[in-house]
């Protein structure tokens, strides 16, 4: 897929771009760059491989900019990263995607933006803002997941609350990681080693950098949080625990005694006048009783109870 970068991203056919005064857009398979490279003449030293990266980065060749980009799967984490390479002078841009990642991010642009001042310089800033148009809100999901996670154990209902939290800082970390490459990524471009770009468009990629910041900065933020709510978790756990083995050690107390008891009266002597008295056993039920609301009273006034 082409196109031609004017007031809209315009469709056009491989042999335009070629006599066109406009900057380009180029999405093509593996097999559609290896072929047709050459067509393009960007003086690619070497392609940047998807088997030896495990991130989004680039590097500034002699007469091109090639790279790498991945983009996590923000519904759901556990799936494979996007993934696609890139190369770019200035002429245009062309993005080598086996699975549409790049033409999704391109026909979405192509949709919805409109430019007073069409440039390459613009494309990109829009297509780094297309990769990260729902993050803000996906940070707020994370915010209210983890308010409401809080309010849970402060309740004493916690549930799934600790694997949870793992999972959150996990997915959290990858965003952070996920932002910190992308803005390596735009301030490789604005420093515009090459002079691919107008100066006075290197703005745009500084307004990209600068919201790149602040999403990095609000994950690395929620990352914080959530160790606090893990941290706030085990307190409440450790609490729980700690009023068990309280019940369990004023039981244990109040019964020590009756035991006593049990056990003294348990040994059967020939010689123990008591049980013959007609009195013996309500005065042992009356010890019995005294002692063990005795100990409860005195639990309380403790407050171990």
């Amino acid at each position: 897929m082409h196109y031609l970068i004017d007031e809209r991203l315009r469709a056009c056919e491989e042999a335009e771009i070629r006599s066109a005064n406009t900057p380009f857009v180029a999405i093509l398979t593996p097999e559609e760059w290896a072929e047709g490279r050459d067509a393009y003449d960007m003086g690619i030293e070497f392609d940047p491989d998807l088997s030896t990266s495990l991130d989004t980065q680039a590097e500034t060749n002699y007469d091109a900019v090639t790279g790498t980009i991945f983009i996590p799967d923000r519904a759901n984490p556990d799936l494979p990263e996007a993934r696609f390479t890139f190369a770019l002078d200035e002429k245009g841009v062309v993005f080598v995607d086996a699975q549409d990642n790049a033409l999704t991010l391109v026909e979405q642009i192509a949709k919805n933006r409109r430019w007073r001042r069409p440039g390459l310089e613009r494309f990109l800033a829009d297509f780094f803002v297309q990769i990260i148009k729902n993050d803000p809100q996906l940070l707020r999901d994370y915010e209210d997941e983890l308010d409401g996670m809080e309010h849970a154990i402060m309740a004493g209902s916690p549930g799934s609350a600790a694997h949870r939290i793992n999972e959150m800082r996990s997915e959290l970390r990858d965003l952070d990681d996920h932002y910190d490459h992308l803005m390596d990524l735009v301030r490789l471009l604005e420093e515009n080693e090459n002079g691919f770009f107008a100066e006075e468009n290197l703005r745009y990629f500084r307004t990209v950098y600068g919201r790149l910041d602040k999403l990095r900065d609000q994950a690395s933020s929620l990352r914080d949080q959530a160790l606090q709510m893990r941290d706030l978790s085990k307190m409440r756990l450790d609490i729980q625990q700690n009023h068990i083995m309280t019940v369990l050690t004023v039981v244990t107390v109040i019964f020590a005694p009756l035991t006593l008891i049990v056990g003294w009266y348990g040994m059967n002597f020939t010689h123990m006048p008591e049980l013959a008295w007609r009195w013996g056993y309500p005065l042992v039920f009356l010890v019995s009783l005294t002692v063990t609301l005795g100990l409860i009273f005195f639990f309380k006034r403790r407050k171990w109870l």
